[in-house]
């Protein structure tokens, strides 16, 4: 029998190898039938799985969960493949995974697929739903498998069985194997075709295969799926409204940033209004900051590989890193036999040894050096990186961390001084695929807002309830205030992660005990952990519904040990500290280009670039204009003076176009009576009021993130309830 745990704690048994699906109707016919997919203790996994553990724990999952979605997403991938297949019988398949709100499918074909074509694609898709025939997994052992798929003559389903791992290959049809469409797939998928909910056929791009532009461009055709048509409704419209929010047409309107191809895809240049932005942000979380204990730091955009292969990040994030910059061939050619030797097993490979002995023929130290071709692993690494500390290479930092770290070990440490928390807004370099670069938020070089706070274990669940809470700050401060939070965690099965199971164990419980005392709406995500530590990320929802990775906070006890970090404790012996990062906007250019999203280009008075225009009716009055010009930007308001020779009505058209908050209007009248006439970038018009009266209110909306204001993209300004006393005449 098989003990099947429930999420209310209840317990039942079944025999041995009893389906998934049939416990669901043995509790609930209707239950089985809504659900698409499960969790067994903690994986998600096809209703026709069988149950032969001892105990598990089991959760339905129907298509309106996150994870029931995703697995309806991959299946329709599935669909959408058969409908393309059919209608162009010469198409090869490439590759299908769900993604964030959809998925899509990559395919060879050598008839240019138009929008025009997503019609055809999706009533055929209609059909297949509508026959709704069973997804079929059936399994082969490896070699029988690669016989079928080179009977087959996809190389591309070749490539992705070779990455494959097992010694068996898994394929699905939808229908009886051997009659019906079938795909290589590891799965989960759902029922039957029937059951992956309201779908569209959304775009169609190119792309490289494995992003490697050497190769021949495929097509990747994107399509969405949502729980029924209401939902899709929604996100069809809430994509519509997306295109006219998106920071790429507003940035370059309203004078943001700029991208240019001489400088290089995915480098941002900031220009005047968004370097605006930028520096507002900052200055608000470096006071916070420093009230918080943070020590500001800055450190190099470069530095030694050997920094970096310390930290595990060379040559971890080799495929996100930008090449490496070597000293010399032989510091090249010296770093190639590092890596071959950690790929190794205990005893020197082919490759190493060759490697070697061309080295060797070049350079008679190494040659009588010699090469411990039996010594264990670790021992070889440990003499190349010897070899490597007279000539190596240098990388641009992907991480500010190790910088971060080498400022701690700079001076001894002791408990009393810690925690020590390092601050930086620093630049890194991430060698992101060009078909993945947009816009500010995808980039190659980004400025992240990061902290790495050292603290003794006992000062951990603190230091863990303070980071979450600068988070909470943040997303406060922006009116950011729809998120969730979500922990990722170490997948047991992978090899990706470093460090003992130990620390990986109180590292993701303090992350936990830190979510539920701050009780956050959270969820758990296996193989989501960074490769030195669990971390929680904070999920914020914008205001047309999109959710967006802002904020994280990671606990770290593996770089720590790797860098042999201490401190000196109570007992006035050496003591290893845990390292937290952080970053709260994650990378500015991201941020903004999310916040620009998010208010439409309508930012919040405190935040705007220009926060005031000052527009002068005639000539008569441009004098005026100009003093009221000064008195603003002596308040401190960033102001603009437009004393053109312009109509008033081009003037303030102009303003409204740059999405300025206040326009001001002065005229003659004004002029005589020591006022200004305001307006919006909304058109509304609130009349005129005394200067003074109209820089107070805009101090009290600053200062307070004009909290008492309605929704991004139309906020109500300060003067409207504000008690301004009118100028006379006015």
């Amino acid at each position: 029998m098989v003990k099947v745990q429930l999420p209310d704690g209840t317990v039942v048994e079944h025999p041995d190898g009893v389906r998934v699906v049939d416990v669901l109707r043995a509790l609930n016919p209707r239950l089985a039938d809504q659900a698409v997919a499960a969790k067994v203790d903690g994986q998600v996994v096809e209703l026709s799985t069988r149950l032969t553990d001892g105990q598990v724990k089991l959760t339905a999952l129907k298509i309106d969960d996150p994870e029931g979605l995703h697995v309806a997403r991959h299946s329709a991938a599935h669909v959408m493949a058969e409908a393309i297949c059919q209608l162009w019988p010469n198409t090869k398949l490439v590759y299908g995974p769900p993604v964030d709100n959809g998925f899509y499918y990559d395919i060879d074909l050598d008839y240019s697929l138009t929008p025009e074509d997503f019609e055809r694609i999706e009533a055929r898709m209609a059909e297949i739903v509508k026959e709704d025939r069973p997804f079929v997994r059936y399994e082969m052992p490896r070699d029988e498998a690669m016989r079928k798929l080179e009977a087959e003559r996809n190389e591309y389903k070749i490539d992705n069985a070779l990455r494959a791992e097992g010694d068996t290959l898994s394929f699905y049809s939808t229908g009886e194997p051997g009659k019906s469409f079938e795909d290589l797939c590891r799965g989960p998928h759902v029922p039957s075709t029937g059951r992956i909910g309201a779908f569209k056929v959304m775009q169609v791009a190119g792309a490289y295969h494995h992003g490697d532009a050497t190769k021949q461009m495929l097509q990747r055709v994107y399509g969405t799926t949502w729980p029924n048509k209401k939902a899709l409704q929604e996100y069809l419209r809430m994509m519509e409204e997306a295109k006219k929010r998106d920071h790429r047409k507003l940035g370059q309107e309203l004078g943001l940033f700029t991208i240019s191809p001489l400088v290089g895809t995915g480098l941002i240049l900031w220009k005047p209004h968004g370097a605006t932005i930028r520096h507002v942000l900052e200055e608000e979380l470096r006071k916070e900051l420093i009230a918080r204990g943070y020590q500001l730091v800055y450190t190099p955009h470069i530095g030694r590989l050997d920094l970096y292969r310390t930290s595990g990040h060379f040559p971890y994030y080799r495929e996100s890193q930008y090449p490496p910059l070597f000293e010399s061939e032989r510091a090249r050619m010296l770093n190639r036999l590092w890596e071959l030797a950690g790929e190794a097993g205990e005893q020197a490979s082919p490759a190493e040894i060759e490697l070697f002995n061309d080295l060797a023929a070049e350079h008679e130290d190494l040659r009588q050096a010699g090469y411990p071709k039996s010594a264990p692993r670790e021992e070889r690494q440990r003499r190349i990186r010897a070899w490597l500390a007279v000539e190596d290479g240098y990388l641009l930092k992907p991480m500010n961390c190790p910088h971060h770290i080498q400022i701690y070990t700079s001076e001894a440490r002791s408990y009393r001084q810690l925690p020590v928390k390092l601050a930086e807004f620093g630049q890194v370099y991430r060698y992101e695929k060009s078909g993945e670069v947009n816009g500010m938020t995808r980039v190659r070089g980004f400025c992240q807002d990061d902290a790495h706070v050292f603290c003794t274990p006992q000062q951990l669940p603190d230091e863990i309830a303070e980071c979450v809470d600068l988070s909470q700050f943040v997303l406060k401060m922006i009116g950011l205030n729809d998120y969730r939070v979500r922990i990722g965690l170490r997948d047991p099965d992978s090899k990706k992660y470093i460090g003992s199971e130990e620390n990986w164990r109180m590292a993701q419980e303090a992350l936990r005990r830190s979510v539920a005392a701050a009780a956050l709406n959270s969820s758990e995500e296996v193989g989501e952990a960074a490769f030195y530590g669990p971390k929680i990320d904070f999920v914020v929802r914008d205001c047309i519904g999109r959710e967006w990775q802002l904020g994280t906070v990671q606990v770290d006890y593996n770089l720590p040990e790797r860098f042999g970090l201490t401190y000196i404790g109570e007992d006035n012996s050496e003591h290893r500290p845990v390292m937290v990062h952080r970053t709260l906007f994650g990378s500015m250019e991201r941020f903004v280009g999310i916040l620009i999203e998010h208010f439409a280009g309508k930012f919040p008075l405190w935040l705007a670039p220009v926060q005031v225009t000052v527009c002068s009716v005639s000539e008569k009055s441009a004098a005026y204009a100009a003093q009221v010009a000064a008195a603003c930007r002596t308040a401190g308001l960033r102001t603009e003076l437009d004393n053109s020779s312009e109509r008033i009505g081009a003037k303030i058209r102009s303003a409204t176009m740059m999405k300025v908050p206040y326009i001001l209007v002065v005229g003659e009248q004004e002029m005589r009576n020591g006022a200004v006439n305001v307006r919006t970038r909304e058109g509304q018009q609130y009349g005129s009021f005394r200067l003074s009266d109209f820089l107070a209110a805009c101090a009290t909306e600053i200062a307070t993130h004009g909290e008492k204001t309605p929704a991004p993209g139309g906020q109500a300004p300060a003067v409207e309830g504000a008690s301004l006393t009118h100028a006379e005449g006015g």
